[in-house]
């Protein structure tokens, strides 16, 4: 019996002693992850009684028993931001990453990189377009974010089409199926659904920009080989409603009409974007074709947002999409010439995304996201009928943990993309794509000065076989103004028919009724290889002047691209069109440099870029098409209490057709007014092009025997619209 009496008595006792074992803390710069000395740790104002510790020579600190109510602890130190974190009680040591104060004023946090890092402590080069410039562009041109783009040197806005607007983005030099573009962290614009309409996002219901130079294969794949851009929405931010409303109207028979909404409920938060675009079909040149078409669209995106506990994260969001598009000889479209030729576009689009994360620990980060999407097009051209539907599915899981020096994240995720086609005119197929791939990526910081990232990928494409895509990027940083950044990675690209936007050779058509079915027994998947450097110097001087200086090298290698080409067939639009395997190979070698200064009221930015992309084979060494040899960029602003002006400049040279045929340099300047009546009232007045540089001054653009009925269209190698000048009335509460 006494046995049983001690027994309870000394597991009461055993409890209580494993209930006594102190917390050790270690607390580190989040940017050098050198301990902090003299930080101090303790429970949250409000909690009783008050326990806490400060920080010995290693950054480490012990914490007696907390209060039982206790799940988060506030840590402060001289120079740096106070911030609380969870507890983890299981956990034998917990590390804390404090932000200095003056790196917290301007931090720029890139989600592309899924560590959710600073953009200075990244290994590989990202350039982000912040807030402060999608809230500019949204009043100077709000009906998309193609603008501001092409104000980045190294990307180059090309249209490809002569009638119905739609443009694509070349980083690098290369084709712009080599440029994977994501929505929050999502690759949403694959394949058929891919090819209209992508750069028509309004800038309003914008965040910011994340532009990746170079191949980033190891977290979403081998799409990436010129680059990656991550378009990134807003976030609730405040309890206070916010409430941006814009109306603008161009002198190219445009009108926008856009309203913003967000605000957060204790746990929950809510944004809502809804925006209408009504424009025009205008033809600028006099030969009765559109240089601008006519366009009627309708975006609506809300998203929900979720904070059950202070360690779980919840969004989801839906956007949708209605589009008519009208491009081709205008009094076609005006109806009294119906048997001419008419472009004609309805489409739309349906997108469920979510997005979900747990802390299991100060160390560990759990995700889960994913997108249902679903989009319909049907397009007129020639008279002939093309309708199809695409359904694709993301899912992705994740597990970020950070020990020591090293933040490691490893996942897994599904790509699904089905195409169906309606009955229609073309010689299309139905088919599914499903891409499985695991991918895994260290960032150490091994030093003060060094910091390494190494990924590695592997994918297995249902139909195109297995791929595995090593990359390693370095960061080095001799002194305190420079960085310098290394990156080499592989890459591919799997055929699709609806993501050559390119043509292949002169004349070749990729209009849906001349495209043939891909012949998978034939044609395989490419592959690249590529390397970036970048320099960059960066100071802050006592007299408020801030330089910025970045100077990058890139190298990237393709491997038997996939090109379009004439088919032995033939239509009654002349010959089908079929996708290969070139008998050649790619390669893109160039400097990209820029220059930011900001002093006082002044802003001043300067780009170059350099790019020699090229055709390597035994007998074709050609200039690739359409890509612009040099672009120069400039920007001026000049802001006060008021008023604000902005000229902008850029010059398009050395580019090339096909077979190496040269076409004439131009200069495009723009400039833009802004007057602030007050913190609600925004009036902008901004012209494109100021000085009307436009493709019909150096060539006919519309060819053919009987171009009303059946024309020929050259290659689109410069601005067709000409001139435009918007004006803009924005208001926010």
């Amino acid at each position: 019996m006494k046995y049983l009496f001690f027994f309870p008595l000394f597991l009461l006792a055993t409890v209580s002693a494993v209930g006594q074992k102190n917390l050790v803390i270690r607390v580190e710069d989040s940017a050098s992850r050198e301990a902090i000395i003299g930080a101090t740790i303790r429970t949250p104002l409000g909690i009783k009684p008050v326990v806490g510790a400060v920080t010995n020579v290693n950054g480490v600190a012990s914490l007696p028993t907390l209060p039982a109510n206790t799940t988060r602890l506030m840590v402060s130190a001289v120079g740096y931001k106070t911030e609380t974190f969870p507890i983890n009680s299981k956990a034998d040591t917990l590390v804390f990453q404090l932000h200095s104060e003056e790196e917290a004023l301007d931090e720029v946090t890139v989600t592309a990189m899924r560590t959710n890092s600073r953009i200075e402590d990244l290994p590989i080069k990202v350039e982000v377009l912040g807030l402060e410039d999608m809230d500019e562009e949204s009043a100077v041109v709000p009906g998309n974010v193609s603008s501001i783009l092409g104000d980045i040197s190294i990307i180059h806005i090309q249209r490809t089409s002569a009638v119905n607007g739609n443009q694509a983005i070349r980083m690098q030099g290369l084709d712009p199926k080599y440029t994977q573009i994501l929505r929050d962290g999502l690759p949403l614009y694959e394949g058929f659904s891919g090819n209209l309409g992508v750069l028509q996002i309004p800038p309003l219901d914008l965040k910011q920009i994340e532009v990746v130079k170079g191949s980033v294969s190891t977290l979403y794949g081998g799409g990436a080989i010129g680059g990656m851009i991550n378009i990134v929405s807003k976030i609730p931010t405040s309890e206070k409603p916010e409430f941006t409303a814009l109306l603008n109207h161009s002198g190219l028979k445009e009108n926008n009409l856009n309203a913003y909404y967000s605000q957060r409920y204790g746990k929950t938060g809510l944004t809502l974007f809804s925006g209408y675009t009504n424009q025009q079909a205008v033809d600028v040149t006099g030969d009765g074709f559109t240089d601008s078409p006519g366009i009627k669209q309708f975006n609506f995106h809300p998203r929900f947002f979720w904070n059950p506990s202070e360690r779980t994260k919840l969004d989801v969001g839906y956007a949708f999409t209605t589009e008519h598009r009208q491009g081709g000889y205008l009094p076609a479209l005006e109806g009294s010439m119906p048997n001419a030729y008419q472009n004609i576009t309805d489409l739309q689009r349906h997108t469920i995304d979510f997005n979900t994360s747990h802390n299991t620990s100060a160390t560990n980060l759990l995700t889960f996201k994913g997108a249902l999407s679903t989009f319909h097009r049907q397009n007129t051209d020639y008279h002939k009928l093309s309708d199809g539907r695409q359904s694709s599915i993301y899912l992705e899981a994740n597990d970020l943990v950070r020990f020591g020096k090293h933040q490691l994240i490893g996942g897994a995720n599904l790509t699904v993309e089905a195409f169906r086609k309606n009955p229609d005119s073309t010689r299309l197929v139905d088919y599914t794509y499903s891409t499985i791939g695991a991918f895994v990526q260290d960032d150490w910081q091994l030093g003060e000065k060094v910091a390494l990232q190494a990924g590695l990928r592997f994918d297995h494409h249902n139909t195109f076989g297995n791929f595995l895509l090593p990359r390693l990027s370095v960061k080095l940083k001799p002194s305190e103004p420079w960085t310098v950044r290394l990156s080499v990675g592989t890459g591919y690209k799997a055929p699709n028919l609806f993501v050559n936007q390119t043509p292949g050779a002169l004349n070749v058509s990729l209009i849906f009724p001349r495209l043939l079915p891909i012949d998978v027994a034939t044609i395989k998947a490419e592959h690249s290889i590529g390397t970036n450097i970048d320099i960059a110097y960066s100071k802050t001087f006592e007299s408020g002047l801030s330089v910025q200086v970045d100077q990058a090298f890139y190298y990237t290698y393709v491997n038997s691209p996939v090109v379009s080409a004439f088919s032995s067939l033939s239509s009654n639009l002349g010959a089908y069109t079929q996708l290969i395997n070139a008998p050649y190979n790619l390669f893109s070698v160039g400097t990209d440099t820029y220059i930011r200064l900001e002093y006082k009221d002044y802003e001043l930015y300067l780009g170059y870029n350099h790019t020699l992309s090229r055709r390597d084979g035994p007998t074709d060494n050609t200039y690739l098409p359409l890509a612009p040899q040099d672009k120069f960029s400039s920007t001026l602003a000049w802001e006060s209490e008021h008023f604000r002006f902005g000229v902008e400049s850029s010059l398009v040279g050395n580019q090339y057709l096909y077979n190496n045929q040269k076409v004439a340099n131009y200069w495009l300047f723009a400039g833009a007014a802004e007057y602030h009546y007050n913190e609600h009232w925004r009036l902008v007045l901004n012209g494109e092009n100021i000085f009307n540089i436009r493709q019909a001054n150096y060539e006919t653009v519309v060819l053919g025997a009987n171009p009303t009925v059946q024309p020929t269209f050259r290659p689109v190698w410069a601005p067709l619209e000409g001139r435009i000048v918007n004006l803009a009335l924005k208001f926010t509460l």
